[in-house]
């Protein structure tokens, strides 16, 4: 056979996919011709299939060095190139392709590859089109600017782009995919899933593929699903580093912490400049308390990709359960968030032209991903029951993937419901203002989910912050914020390092146990003899510094024991050290798994006294127990949801349990555990104090809020530029 033939045979089964075939005959043209440039090229392209990048880079090279004039050889360099993550490079290559060819579709494509990775998402996306400009009938130039139009946002548009793919190549997995990954982001995440398998059932060894699968799985809840799904791409390609991030969040999600953090650091190994897989190890370490490490990943993540802005929210959110950050550090660091992502945007803040009579029935548009079964959509039900529809008209811009009974329920109670999934900050901020909205409320703070970049775009004149959580957002666009005068009281808390003016209600929280009539039980402590503390927190609130305290809290008190909430790993053995080093014996503590709702409330019958967190305390969860009638012992901080102990207790008529010191918190333990009758009396009375009280005042609840909005609203009416007069805040009563 000659040298010819053998060229052609390996040719024919690389386009039939027998790669180990064409391999071996393109080695063996190489033993005879080293400089065979056609040998050295292809083999260099199988290595880039394999994942092998580097490798495919050196052949490649190797090629172009005995034909350097082959615009074909220039471009799929790019290629091997960009998958080693030498972004720059490829782009020259590119640039080399299209100064030999300039009309090659080809190159185009590759250079919109290379850009799309480095996120310039509108030359990606001209790069595309110039391709499709000389071939209109190029289905993977269709499919890849579908994806990169995904990444902007254009969600219909990007469908559109690979429903031409599949015109013209119906059997095309890549488009496929995409178009899965498009209708993913929609929300649409049956029809995603039908196409991630079409894809699979075209091509079964597609790990890309079933890594998409896995997240659409994920985002269903099929856990395992996903899980599997994941594992089996990785077997497929095991130095797939984002398919091992994707398996880090489904094991996360799964309570398998220690997993899901192998899983990403497994992804940094691979590509160590990976600002995802830092994020999301981050998020794992903070599940787990490690905060300073969970910080350090964050800004690591943030270093490799500045302009990342749920990393920025995720660090800024964390730093408030960081006992080593005081109200100053945490103001700095909103600020900073403010000025990298929030005021670019001024550009696009509307002129609003609202009617400005004051007394008018007003647009409020509610912005929030938790319309369900949350602690947000558990807090804000009973406002929406008894919002005043004569007065107020009710939007709700919802991105629920998983919709449940409370979303229906919000679904009902609002006059329009405007689903959000997969619509962009822009068109976002183009609905809520051709709705006319009067006043927005963002619900999320810098929690998971949230849309503060569409109100830094200030589509409605009034907005507001209110119930993710007691803080500032920070940026200059909200202008308002919702809290109780008890978070605010402290003259270092949110209101004097805020941007917002800051109206304060009876309650920063309407509990609503949401039809489970778990009854209380006697106090254990008058059959065991011993007493049982508990924490059913987040985990991630109970620091070395809280642990510190506990274990002096349980030194005083000799046979008591402690339960905690905190799913499997080593979380658990870390705690028992930490305690164990402070005198605290293993069999004392206990580890509970996390519960569905009635069986949690349950957990309670097991307590005799709660031992909150700080400096982030328990919210709903310290609600929770006073309703299952378990006082709460609390510390006051200086910030809002270092307060909350405070406000509840003090709300509820219980002073006294609100420690300002930690020798103060535990001679208040002490004392309670000491007084067996007073336990088992607040135990049968607390479930009638929180309903006598405003932590159980719906109506109340529902009209304070109300009459801030009305305040805030004539406010506007009274001067037409707010935002003027936002760097003096004062501390407004809504009543």
């Amino acid at each position: 056979m000659t040298i010819s033939q053998a060229f052609d045979l390996a040719l024919q089964h690389h386009r039939s996919g027998r790669l180990a075939d064409a391999e071996a005959l393109y080695r063996q043209i190489l033993a005879v011709r080293p400089d065979h440039a056609g040998a050295l090229h292809l083999l260099g392209l199988i290595a880039d299939q394999a994942g092998r990048h580097d490798l495919a880079v050196e052949l490649i090279r190797q090629a172009i060095g005995f034909d350097p004039h082959n615009p074909l050889f220039h471009s799929n360099l790019a290629e091997a190139l960009r998958g080693a993550g030498r972004l720059d490079e490829a782009i020259t290559a590119c640039c080399r392709a299209l100064d030999l060819k300039p009309d090659f579709p080809n190159a185009h494509l590759n250079l919109g590859n290379a850009l799309l990775a480095k996120n310039h998402l509108d030359e990606a996306i001209a790069a595309y089109r110039r391709a499709l400009d000389l071939d209109p009938d190029y289905p993977e130039a269709h499919s890849n600017l579908g994806n990169a139009l995904r990444e902007k946002d254009q969600l219909d548009e990007a469908i559109a782009a690979c429903h031409r793919a599949l015109q013209i190549k119906p059997h095309f997995p890549g488009a496929l995919n995409n178009l899965g990954n498009a209708l993913r982001n929609q929300g649409r995440l049956d029809e995603a899933i039908a196409q991630y398998r079409r894809a699979l059932d075209l091509k079964p060894a597609y790990p890309e593929a079933l890594s998409n699968l896995s997240v659409a799985l994920r985002e269903q809840g099929q856990l395992d699903h996903a899980i599997a799904a994941c594992r089996r791409a990785l077997e497929l390609q095991p130095g797939y580093a984002e398919g091992h991030n994707n398996l880090g969040i489904a094991l996360s999600d799964n309570g398998q912490l220690d997993e899901a953090m192998a899983a990403y650091r497994r992804a940094l190994e691979l590509k160590p400049s990976y600002p995802g897989a830092h994020s999301n190890l981050g998020n794992a370490l903070r599940a787990q308390g490690r905060l300073d490490e969970a910080i350090a990943a964050y800004r690591r993540a943030l270093e490799l990709k500045p302009d990342h802005v749920g990393v920025h929210g995720n660090l800024l959110y964390t730093l408030h359960f960081h006992p080593g950050h005081d109200p100053a550090s945490i103001s700095d660091q909103r600020r900073c968030w403010n000025r990298q992502f929030s005021q670019p945007l001024k550009r696009f803040i509307p002129a609003h032209t609202n009617d400005r009579n004051p007394e008018r029935r007003l647009r409020i548009g509610y912005v929030s991903p938790d319309f369900r079964d949350h602690v947000v959509g558990r807090n804000l039900a009973p406002l929406f029951e008894r919002h005043d529809r004569d007065r107020f008209e009710i939007f709700c811009y919802a991105a629920v993937a998983r919709p449940d009974e409370i979303t229906e329920e919000f679904r009902r109670r609002a006059d329009h419901w405007r689903s959000t999934l997969g619509v962009g900050d822009e068109a976002l901020a183009r609905m809520i203002q051709g709705d006319g909205i009067d006043i927005l409320v963002d619900l999320s703070q810098h929690m998971a989910g949230h849309r503060l970049p569409v109100f830094a775009r200030k589509p409605a004149p009034v907005q507001v912050s209110f119930a993710g959580y007691p803080e500032s957002t920070g940026l200059d666009a909200i202008e308002n914020r919702i809290s109780d005068r008890h978070l605010e009281g402290d003259s270092e808390s949110g209101a004097a390092l805020s941007a917002e003016r800051v109206w304060t209600i009876d309650s920063f929280w309407c509990y609503d146990p949401r039809g489970m009539d778990v009854a209380i039980n006697a106090l254990p402590a008058m059959d065991s003899g011993t007493i049982t503390f508990g924490c059913l927190n987040n985990f991630c609130k109970v620091t070395n510094a809280v642990l510190s305290l506990w274990a002096r809290v349980l030194g005083d008190a000799p046979n008591s024991r402690l339960i905690l909430m905190a799913g499997a790993g080593s979380q658990r053995q870390r705690t028992l050290e930490t305690l164990g080093r402070a005198g605290v014996a293993g069999h004392r503590v206990e580890f509970v798994e996390h519960l569905p709702r009635r069986k949690y409330l349950e957990l309670y019958h097991r307590l005799d006294v709660v031992l909150d967190t700080f400096p982030y305390n328990g919210h709903t969860t310290s609600l929770d127990a006073l309703w299952m009638g378990v006082p709460v012992v609390s510390v006051a901080g200086k910030t809002p949801v270092s307060r909350a102990g405070l406000s509840q207790l003090t709300n509820v008529g219980l002073p006294e349990l609100i420690a300002h010191s930690d020798a103060e918190y535990i001679h208040i333990a002490h004392h309670l555990t000491a007084d067996p009758p007073r336990l088992a009396n607040l135990r049968a009375t607390l479930r009638a104090r929180m309903q006598a009280s405003p932590l159980m005042d719906a109506a109340r609840f529902a009209r304070n809020v109300e009459a801030a909005y009305r305040e805030m609203w004539r406010r506007w009416c009274e001067d037409p530029s707010p935002m003027s007069d936002s760097s003096e805040p004062s501390d407004q009563s809504a009543i």
